[in-house]
């Protein structure tokens, strides 16, 4: 099932490192899914539309927080895609190329992403290239975070802190997070 997730609010959350992290769903949302993900990973896409379905459907009681870790070995596109969507974060658009990066995740090369940022509104030479360069902070920030909390691949998804490692489907992950079935 797909969700529409345009009507959801959406939000930047101040970190203690000086970052921001991206909110899909209510700000003050009392439970957090957490996820690491890879533009470039198959099971990421996948699991975009159920983490969005559970936010959606949660009546504000849930909210996603997403954290890049582009896993550049295998991926060689992950890093420049992860560049992209805090460059087009900055113009005020995360979320939506987040999810054009998701859908399209065959197609990252850099005159992919500039294409995608121009049907976005997005001024297409910020996201590509030494323009998207000082973005790689935060993605190099995220990345350690994760390192630190015992990621290792993607997507990882944390539900209050705790790493899930149930079955990844929306009546799993709705009863992780304590909602009904």
């Amino acid at each position: 099932m797909t969700v529409d997730v345009s009507d959801l609010p959406t939000a930047a959350l101040a970190r203690d490192d000086g970052l921001v992290d991206h909110v899909r769903g209510d700000l003050d949302a009392p439970v957090t899914l957490l996820e690491y993900g890879d533009y470039e990973c198959p099971y990421c896409a996948a699991a975009a539309p159920v983490l969005d379905e559970v936010v959606a459907e949660s009546d504000g009681r849930v909210r996603l927080i997403f954290r890049n870790f582009p896993l550049h070995a295998v991926h060689p596109y992950a890093l420049t895609a992860a560049l992209a969507a805090e460059a087009a974060a900055a113009q005020g658009a995360f979320w939506p190329m987040h999810d054009l990066l998701l859908t399209y995740q065959s197609r990252l090369s850099d005159w992919d992403l500039a294409k995608y940022a121009k049907k976005l509104g997005l001024d297409p030479t910020l996201v590509v290239g030494d323009p998207a360069q000082p973005h790689g902070d935060k993605v190099e920030a995220d990345f350690a975070l994760g390192l630190a909390a015992g990621v290792g691949g993607t997507p990882t998804v944390f539900i209050d802190g705790r790493r899930y490692e149930g079955r990844f489907d929306v009546t799993s992950l709705r009863r992780a997070a304590g909602l009904t079935g």
